[in-house]
């Protein structure tokens, strides 16, 4: 029994330091209450908003909050507090975690059988499997190319994020610089029922000629409560995108210097714009990983045609008497040769590749028409901006003739009203231009303004980790 001993318990001390080493389970409640509490208690003004901010952008904040916030500030607030981008960062740990999982080698066994038919018959066996074949290697390469993927569907998903800041800041502009035109424009007409009021009243005109001017009044008014509407909604749907609620942007100003100038169509060259959109789209970056993983799981199923071993020594206690033997064991490919997974995981390689195939060519189709589009937009641009700066020049000749007293100020009214109307639509124009420009840098995945400094990197510290908010 002391030769029993002696073998049996060291392996219970193997087992004890195994059990020494696990991982226990953390428990990590969801507080509905609470998530709600923390996200109605979000605003830009965050000190952890500001550490990112220098963080990401590798230079200090002078003043906080800034003075004003465009488009750059409010794409890291955005990466900051988006929970789109904390999903996205937990399939990234995810994926992590699995290349852990594929990297790890296959424990060794042990097993004892008891006495039969005498008590001091004791059998221990230790076996180690051995995978044969680079099993293990394709399994690690496999798990690398889809974290791979996963980081670049992180940038993906930031870049949707900053495409939705991006669209989000420019109609709220747009919106608030449409509600001060209208409210000109009502001023002008105000001005002008005024003085169609003093004319009739000397009975120069008809009151109907005053009345279809009050109509015109009523409308503007109706137009101004719309347009306050729209900058209402406008600013929610900004807050949203930031992932911040509405309540976090009192105060705070917006601007975007350069949105009255966007790039000319001489400056993006379709051959540019097509190659970026094949060499700069995530997405098919992405596909292209995955067709990697897929090719490398082909490579791996191949492999298993090969079986594995397990090979350890034996120990056996007989009556004082121990015997030490070495095992083996092992599979015997007679029945099948792992035709089926094999096949299974080309026509998956087959499917990556045709998926491929079908994203590039819509991101070339894509991109391409939205450069004819975004050329299109800029040319119906330039035709508002040139009606304007005749009605503009048009505006001055009449301020100059009432100044000389060679006009009336019913002649300036009518100028300024129309003046409203066809700047207005310049408005229109321009946010038509921009929104072509925007899906233009979708489909390229890049900015393509000189001003928009912002890129997105799948290496980027400020999506590979979790903000200091948590």
């Amino acid at each position: 029994m002391a030769g029993i001993r002696k073998s049996i318990f060291p392996l219970f001390g193997v087992f004890l330091l195994a059990g020494c080493a696990v991982q226990r389970y953390q428990p990590s409640p969801i507080v509905a209450s609470a998530i709600a509490s923390r996200y109605q208690s979000r605003s830009l003004a965050e000190s952890g908003l500001r550490s990112f901010e220098e963080r990401s952008l590798a230079e200090p904040v002078s003043s906080w909050p800034p003075e004003a916030w465009d488009l750059r500030t409010l794409s890291l607030a955005a990466l900051y507090f988006s929970p789109a981008l904390d999903l996205a960062r937990t399939h990234l740990a995810r994926a992590d975690a699995a290349t852990v999982t594929a990297s790890a080698r296959p424990n060794p066994t042990v097993g004892t059988s008891p006495g039969i038919p005498s008590p001091y018959l004791v059998t221990l066996d230790f076996a180690v499997p051995i995978e044969t074949a680079g099993k293990r290697g394709y399994r690690v390469q496999s798990a690398r190319n889809l974290d791979q993927a996963a980081r670049l569907d992180l940038a993906d998903s930031a870049w949707t994020v900053l495409s939705g800041v991006r669209l989000a800041l420019l109609n709220y502009l747009l919106a608030s610089q449409n509600l001060e035109l209208i409210r000109s424009e009502e001023q002008a007409r105000r001005d002008q029922v005024n003085i169609l009021e003093q004319i009739r009243s000397a009975g120069e005109i008809p009151r109907l000629d005053v009345d279809l001017a009050r109509i015109e009044l009523s409308k503007t008014e109706v137009a101004i409560r719309t347009a306050e509407g729209q900058v209402a909604e406008a600013k929610a749907v900004l807050a949203a995108v930031i992932g911040i609620p509405v309540a976090g942007l009192l105060d705070a100003v917006f601007t975007w210097p350069d949105m009255d100038t966007p790039p000319s169509s001489e400056s993006l060259p379709v051959s540019e714009i097509r190659r970026d959109a094949v060499l700069n789209r995530l997405d098919v970056r992405r596909s292209l990983a995955q067709y990697a993983a897929a090719d490398t799981d082909l490579k791996l199923e191949i492999a298993k045609q090969y079986p594995d071993i397990n090979i350890g020594p034996g120990y056996t206690y007989e009556e004082k008497n121990s015997f030490f033997t070495v095992g083996f064991a092992s599979t015997i490919p007679i029945f099948n040769r792992n035709q089926g997974p094999i096949a299974e995981a080309e026509a998956r390689r087959k499917e990556a590749a045709a998926m491929f195939l079908q994203t590039q060519a819509q991101i070339i189709a894509r991109s391409e028409r939205a450069l004819a589009v975004y050329a299109a937009a800029l040319r119906e641009l330039a035709e508002a901006l040139s009606l304007c700066r005749l009605q503009e020049a048009q505006l001055q000749v009449i301020q100059r003739k009432i100044r000389a007293g060679a006009d009336n100020r019913l002649s300036l009214d009518s100028t300024e009203i129309q003046f409203s109307v066809l700047a207005r639509a310049k408005l229109e124009a321009l946010g038509r231009a921009q929104r072509a420009l925007g899906d233009l840098e979708d489909a390229v995945q890049r900015p393509l303004d000189q001003n928009e400094v912002f890129q997105i990197r799948p290496d980027s510290p400020a999506l590979n980790k979790l903000p200091e908010r948590y």
